[in-house]
């Protein structure tokens, strides 16, 4: 069975996410390269093992996880189209057909825009993926477009983010500390609202509750 090791050391998989970390950093965006790609997997197994799926499951999220992103560099309205294609081209043949279906569509669900979400797989990457929220994922934390730029000035200002588990209340909390010299919290609340709706529908899905505290403070 194919794993997340093989999955990173694929030579195209390689290719893929370093050239859209090339591509969205030429274009003024976020990382979207290797160091998002490997917290999204590594969140995406974690919150797969949370909501107590197989092992087989939380691999399978952790490599939807790693390659969710990686069509970017093909273009950014329809990137996770992309990427869903382009993991079905890598493998095809290696792979279980029904494992390799589920991780496209769980690549292709991670975009919001989508507000589907098919299968739990596609639930465990949505989460780990809204809640890579830090000031290293700026390309350029000096530049000017922190002035101009409100997506790269919040994530400016998360000097520091957790997934927190409670299995006894069946819970998954994102808590952020944000610097509020560079963006109030209700700033972050009113942009990334939309993002943590759709997580609160994929922990729904996981059978989960999900909640949001920023600065201590409960906002979900």
């Amino acid at each position: 069975m194919i794993t997340l090791k093989e999955v990173k050391n694929n030579p195209l998989i390689k290719e893929y996410v370093a050239q859209t970390e090339a591509y969205m950093k030429f274009l003024g965006y976020t990382d979207h390269g290797f160091g998002h790609v490997e917290i999204v997997a590594e969140r995406a197994r974690a919150v797969a093992k949370a909501a107590k799926l197989t092992v087989r499951e939380q691999e399978l999220a952790a490599m939807a996880g790693y390659c969710h992103d990686m069509g970017n560099f093909l273009g950014r309205t329809y990137h996770h189209y992309w990427g869903g294609i382009l993991f079905s081209q890598v493998f095809i043949g290696q792979m279980d057909p029904h494992e390799m279906a589920t991780i496209m569509q769980s690549i292709v669900a991670h975009d919001k825009d989508e507000i589907k979400i098919p299968n739990k797989i596609a639930a465990c990457v949505i989460i780990a993926d809204k809640s890579d929220v830090r000031r290293s994922r700026v390309n350029d934390i000096s530049g000017g477009n922190l002035a101009v730029d409100i997506h790269d000035r919040l994530n400016a200002a998360s000097t520091a983010n957790e997934l927190v588990f409670d299995a006894k209340k069946k819970s998954i909390t994102l808590k952020i500390k944000i610097d509020t010299n560079q963006a109030p919290v209700m700033e972050y609340f009113e942009i990334f609202s939309d993002r943590m709706e759709y997580s609160r529908r994929a922990a729904m899905k996981l059978g989960l509750n999900f909640g949001l505290v920023i600065n201590h403070f409960k906002l979900l």
